[in-house]
């Protein structure tokens, strides 16, 4: 299984510190553990901040930098070993392996940190945090703060200023490393794998999560410990449905499959879309809407490389989607005055890709000083154009209605432009009506 190295975490804590002011902290909590009900537990999964800083995978446990410390300055305050707990929930790391495995110069038991870290803060100007994003660790830093003011009489310093750890961070992270579009690659085929799976798998009286599992073994087997979210399998009108997430209706001949889900590898995701017939062939209409919206993915890719601009990939996609909208009769006027009064927006109703990474809507600001940002190498994004044409739309011709096609891919920007992470599934219709044949086949 392809991995972070070690040695990039620790290049990624030095280039955050080089950015931090002098004498300063920061100070990022692991994920809490989620109830999913009662006394049962979420699969844990580590908050991606604290992930891209330490690769530390457990919960109740606190990161501090400390740029200049002399005896250190990567801390990390974790659970204890502890025999009996292991028995029950699994090996921990303890402070031995904190400093072994994971590159810590010091380590301690999570249970002292309220004795130790006021006294790592005091006397530092700045405080780094991911301020609001979690109120109750927010407390207790505040908590921690207060114990150092309620010593100033005694000459203790409290820090006087609070930044945002977002905004050094989250543009570190949007910049993917070698080590990280190999990760993303790796996902990506595993994913790949997962939709021809289920495009085999597909027939007239399964149900939608008939096809859902197809996905999830796939996962399992390649090694993802679970999806990067939650899988849409949406058959018929339910392609209209943009987060349809009941993935239980049967499958029946003449309707359409999309089915947009990815997993994750090493906290990093893939996310892909495609969108195929129950029965194998594409009715005229199907072929028509999905052949736009293929045509419209071709015209973002040609957008997306160094020194172009955020928006531009969607813009070549409104524009292509429109047109062809108006060829087929669905939209009526002149394709510039459609544009400008996104007409197109009864039938494609969201943009054309996010950022992705270590979350699936990763971070990043897509706008800086009010202009879109410009694409630079290593920056990975999603390309989704889609058309929905919703089956109560009394507004076209019958055989049009209840209608949704979405085609998704992930890259990175490259020197002279993408590279296309998801290959690996059928995209044009041939392919995919000769891959689902071929399975038909097999199987009689």
């Amino acid at each position: 299984m392809i991995h972070i190295p070690k040695s990039e975490y620790s290049r990624r804590r030095k280039a955050l510190m080089a950015q931090m002011e002098p004498n300063s902290i920061a100070i990022l909590p692991a994920a809490a553990v989620a109830i999913r009900n009662r006394d049962v537990e979420h699969v844990y999964r580590q908050d991606s901040d604290f992930q891209y800083l330490s690769g530390f995978p457990e919960p109740q446990a606190v990161l501090v930098l400390m740029p200049g410390r002399v005896h250190g300055e990567y801390i990390l305050f974790c659970r204890e070993r502890n025999a009996e707990r292991e028995l029950w929930d699994g090996l921990r790391a303890g402070q031995e392996g904190a400093i072994r495995d994971f590159g810590a110069d010091d380590a301690f038991p999570i249970t002292d940190i309220d004795d130790i870290l006021p006294g790592l803060i005091e006397g530092r100007d700045r405080v780094y945090s991911a301020m609001g994003s979690n109120p109750e660790f927010d407390r207790h830093l505040m908590e921690w703060i207060n114990v150092i003011r309620s010593k100033a009489n005694l000459g203790a310093q409290p820090p006087n200023e609070f930044v945002a750890l977002d905004h050094l961070l989250h543009d570190m992270r949007l910049y993917k490393s070698a080590a990280e579009v190999k990760v993303m690659r790796e996902a990506a085929r595993i994913s790949a794998q997962a939709h021809v799976r289920a495009m085999q798998a597909c027939r007239a009286g399964l149900h939608e999560f008939s096809l859902e599992a197809e996905l999830d073994y796939e996962f399992r087997k390649g090694g993802a410990k679970m999806p990067a979210y939650g899988s849409i399998v949406a058959a018929g009108r339910n392609s209209c449905i943009l987060h349809y997430q009941q993935n239980d209706a049967l499958l029946k001949d003449g309707d359409m499959v999309l089915i947009d889900a990815g997993c994750e590898i090493d906290c990093y995701a893939s996310d892909i879309t495609r969108t195929f017939p129950v029965s194998g062939k594409y009715s005229a209409e199907q072929k028509a809407i999905y052949e736009l919206v293929l045509a419209s993915q071709e015209a973002a890719f040609a957008e997306i490389a160094p020194n172009k601009h955020w928006n531009q990939a969607h813009e070549a996609t409104v524009r292509v989607i429109t047109a062809g909208l108006v060829k087929l009769g669905l939209l009526r006027g002149d394709v510039d005055e459609l544009i400008a009064s996104e007409a197109y927006k009864a039938f494609y109703m969201h943009r054309a890709g996010h950022w992705l990474g270590m979350d699936v809507h990763d971070v990043g600001e897509y706008k800086v000083g009010g202009e879109w940002r410009v694409l630079e190498v290593g920056m990975a994004l999603t390309v989704e154009p889609g058309i929905y044409i919703a089956p109560d739309n009394q507004n076209v011709a019958k055989k049009w209605r209840g209608i949704g096609v979405r085609i998704e891919d992930d890259v990175v920007v490259t020197k002279t432009g993408c590279e296309i992470l998801t290959n690996g599934v059928p995209k044009t219709v041939a392919e995919i009506e000769a891959l689902m044949a071929a399975a038909r086949t097999q199987a009689a």
